[in-house]
């Protein structure tokens, strides 16, 4: 499934790796998609990857993440959206942003 954030959809989609002779591995790639408001907005170019049709989209299921991360569900929330105006404020200043997640 992907997840909507608002500002894009994460999700891990299916792949495959050319490996030694010529053999193919099956993968799964995390992507991240900018919805397109965004990116015309920025005037941001992007290569044209696409999440597959099939793939449910979903929106962050905030009481989840904080059943496990034992975060309350405002702070788990707020994370978010501090992180998104972050993201928003790298675009604008058009900076380079990488997030890594374990």
């Amino acid at each position: 499934q992907a997840v909507d954030i608002g500002v894009g959809s994460f999700a891990v989609v299916p792949g495959h790796a050319t490996v030694a002779e010529g053999k193919a591995l099956p993968i799964e790639r995390p992507m991240f998609i900018l919805n397109k408001s965004l990116k015309m907005f920025y005037n941001l170019e992007s290569e044209e990857a696409k999440i597959p049709d099939e793939t449910p989209v979903v929106h962050p299921d905030f009481e989840a993440i904080s059943a496990t991360t034992h975060f309350r569900h405002e702070i788990v929330q707020h994370c978010v959206q501090e992180t998104l105006l972050c993201f928003a404020e790298a675009l604008r200043d058009n900076k380079e942003v990488e997030f890594s997640f374990r």
